[in-house]
């Protein structure tokens, strides 16, 4: 995987944890166990999609511009969104796509959870 930042970048964020979700191979990002973000492992542990959240809209625009940005892989297709992790999507764009996935999740939670999280 080309993107060898990610687990920092993602651990970085408040009230960010990560586990395995043995079942399905992934290893999730989560905010109050609410999933923003995974990697999804193929039989060799070997990153083969990184899973996103954006509202639709732009989701739907950067698969136009980018074939390495497909529909959420076992996702809702509508707000998730799956990256190739060898492809071609600049490091910055991802790094935004990541932030917008994880500030929507974010905003969904309580306020009560959104101000113990700072």
């Amino acid at each position: 995987m080309k993107y060898d930042w990610i687990d920092e970048f993602l651990l970085s964020k408040k009230g960010v944890s990560k586990d395995l979700k043995k079942e399905w191979n992934w290893i999730r990002y989560l905010i109050c166990g609410k999933m923003f973000a995974a990697i999804c492992l193929d039989d060799n542990d070997k990153p083969y999609y990184i899973t996103l959240k954006l509202e639709p809209l732009e989701g739907e625009l950067l698969r136009k511009q980018y074939s390495d940005i497909i529909p959420g892989y076992y996702m809702n297709k509508l707000h998730w969104n799956s990256i190739n992790p060898d492809g071609s999507v600049p490091d910055e764009l991802l790094k935004d796509m990541l932030d917008k996935s994880y500030n929507l999740v974010f905003k969904g939670l309580s306020k009560k959870k959104q101000q113990e999280i700072g």
